[in-house]
């Protein structure tokens, strides 16, 4: 007997038969987190949450009452079942209340909800590099984690940003109150990555057996300076010695904040080719409130000059500004319908892409230590229809999938925080290109 959660999504997959299957799951698991359940952890070594950034949880660690955070798995890979799932990745994000939960079987392990068999689920294999450490002890696993089911380096090189407070900071963001509850719960986890730190660990990544393909450099913002340089130095001088010890080995993305051309041209000598100055949310009111710091030290209207300008620099399929997905409904500020919110997000796409620049999503799941705090995410149908709009901008607009996050398509994808590559036409590898003026 179908549960009435399930029966809720395969209404839906009915009302949105144009979707894949596979992206109604992990939007769902993505909004609403997920619990471990009660049979514990995979036998043998698997990749487990490495915290890169973000908790990008429904609960914070204090209230893990069985550790869930040690054991949590990076990502899971969903497969089959009664729905026939192709392969779809999808990022963990720990809620031990979640209707989703993990349970081991006699064939592994299956993914439930409320009791109903949804698919088998795979762990991703732990990273030959987790295993080793640097030569001052630190493991390479915190110094360069890997996430994508191994595709991409997350280097997050300032575990902290410089908005602070609830006047400064993203509402929805918990970089700084992450830090602050990894500490405290006593886990490795370095403020200010050396660049030396750096280049140690992709020597011991570089030296195993890895599907890595790219690397993305980021971390806090910086309104004044750090360690004595500008952000645009500070995080510059990473890419700079990543090229010169690596070159042409992986793609490389920064994700910093929306600057000058002649800062943006430091990253692009150093050998950067895809820039993400991330919007966050379209709405110029909810820009405002959501994004104060970000409101106050550079305005929208600004930021918005910055990513159209960024096109000369790195060519305008290199420039991928990032939409939290969902934050447009966000209480108390956000719009009271999903009408609202999907056309007012769908101006803004229609606006980038109608420009050359493809957007790309992450799926809001609300983080209590973040200033919104605990609260209900988006409605599922909001991110179904959010898919929507954005595969058929992408389609009007002859758009090819944005480069830098594998390959496009259900049972294909590897980006696990969104499913805006799963809702893409299957495709290869799209490559990376740069405009004659980014030459």
């Amino acid at each position: 007997m179908r549960t009435a959660r399930l029966k809720m999504l395969q209404d839906a997959m009915q009302r949105f038969a144009g979707l894949p299957p596979e992206v109604f799951f992990k939007e769902d698991l993505l909004r609403l987190g997920l619990s471990l359940g009660s049979s514990g952890s995979p036998e043998g070594s698997y990749q487990k949450k490495s915290y890169f950034i973000f908790s990008f949880d429904r609960t914070p660690i204090r209230e893990m009452h069985q550790q869930e955070n040690l054991r949590a798995p990076e990502e899971i890979a969903l497969l089959g079942g009664p729905f026939g799932l192709r392969r779809t990745i999808v990022s963990v994000r720990l809620n031990p209340a979640s209707p989703y939960r993990l349970e081991q079987t006699s064939n592994g392990f299956a993914l439930l909800l409320e009791d109903e068999t949804v698919c088998r689920v795979e762990f991703p294999p732990e990273p030959p590099h987790y295993r080793k450490h640097l030569r001052n002890g630190k493991s390479a696993s915190e110094i360069a984690p890997t996430i994508e089911w191994g595709y991409l380096i997350y280097l997050t090189v300032f575990r902290r940003c410089q908005y602070v407070g609830s006047d400064q900071e993203c509402q929805f963001c918990d970089i700084n109150q992450n830090y602050e509850q990894q500490r405290a719960a006593g886990l490795p986890y370095t403020s200010v990555k050396s660049v030396e730190e750096i280049l140690e660990a992709l020597e011991i990544l570089a030296s195993t057996d890895t599907p890595t393909r790219a690397y993305t450099l980021t971390g806090g913002s910086v309104t004044s300076t750090l360690r004595g340089k500008s952000e645009a130095d500070f995080y510059a001088q990473y890419a700079a010695a990543i090229e010169k010890r690596f070159p042409g080995k992986w793609i490389g993305k920064a994700v910093v904040q929306a600057m000058p051309e002649e800062e943006l041209r430091k990253f692009r000598d150093a050998g950067i080719r895809i820039y993400h100055p991330n919007y966050e949310v379209w709405d110029e009111r909810l820009f405002a409130l959501l994004c104060p710091g970000k409101h106050r030290y550079i305005g929208r209207q600004k930021w918005m000059d910055r990513i159209l300008a960024a096109r000369e620099v790195f060519g305008a399929s290199c420039v991928i500004p990032n939409f939290v997905a969902g934050i447009e409904m966000a209480r108390p500020h956000g719009f009271d319908s999903v009408d609202d919110a999907i056309r007012s997000t769908a101006e803004g796409l229609e606006f980038f892409m109608s420009q050359g620049i493809t957007p790309r999503f992450t799926t809001w799941c609300p983080e209590p230590t973040s200033e919104l705090g605990s609260q209900e995410p988006a409605p599922l149908e909001y991110h179904l229809r959010l898919l929507e709009v954005y595969r058929d901008t992408m389609e009007k607009h002859r758009l090819d999938p944005p480069p830098g996050y594998g390959p496009s398509g259900a049972g294909q994808a590897v980006f696990s925080v969104s499913s805006f590559m799963d809702v893409l036409p299957l495709d290869v590898l799209p490559s990376v290109t740069t405009s004659e003026t980014a030459q």
